[in-house]
């Protein structure tokens, strides 16, 4: 696990990114140590996306039905987002050279996988609300709904910030990794018998 001052370093250099100042990559770590320690952003957003998993495991099996079944829920849900998270990455590395983003992969993929650490964080009061208030459905899908509309800009600013090729590029490879994402996560939803999360 990287030290603490290393991950608050990070997320805050893609803060920085996602609001307006694209020096704050100089926070982050790109070297080839850099890219592979930036995958220790899905241990600094397990705890947000577990209480997530669970407060969407008790909403889906209505209150009802074993602990073990509840337990065999989460880590499918488990499976599902962090297969979304990393298996997108890999398709990218396959197709950086032929979109003209090899010489700025490195960049991408360690600004996203903080970022997307911080994200998860971004919806720890929906998944508090959903813990402690289970009939608050409605308000916390809302609340839900308004962060990842505010995530999808934020993440769409850090993409032009990490790769520096322009708007257009940027758009098309945030564009391109959100498809992606919803693929593998419809697909392995479907895979694992897991219900839509909605």
């Amino acid at each position: 696990m990287l030290p603490a001052v290393d991950v608050h370093r990070h997320l805050t250099g893609v803060w920085q990114m996602m609001t307006g100042r694209r020096d704050g990559i100089r926070l982050l770590d790109i070297s080839i140590d850099g890219f592979w320690n930036s995958f220790y952003a899905i241990i600094v957003a397990l705890p947000v996306m577990l209480s997530g998993w669970a407060s969407l495991a008790a909403d889906l099996t209505m209150g009802g039905g074993s602990a073990s079944e509840r337990f065999g829920l989460v880590l499918r849900m488990a499976v599902v987002d962090f297969g979304a998270w990393v298996l997108p990455i890999v398709g990218l590395a396959f197709v950086a050279g032929m979109i003209g983003i090899r010489d700025r992969f490195v960049h991408y993929v360690v600004a996203t996988n903080w970022a997307t650490a911080l994200f998860a964080w971004f919806m720890l009061p929906t998944n508090l609300l959903r813990l402690v208030w289970p009939d608050a459905g409605e308000v916390a899908t809302t609340i839900a709904l308004v962060i990842f509309l505010v995530s999808m800009v934020l993440s769409w600013r850090l993409t032009n910030a990490a790769l520096n090729k322009g708007p257009a590029v940027a758009t098309g490879v945030f564009t391109g990794m959100l498809i992606a994402s919803l693929l593998v996560l419809f697909l392995l939803q479907d895979l694992l018998g897991v219900p839509s999360l909605q």
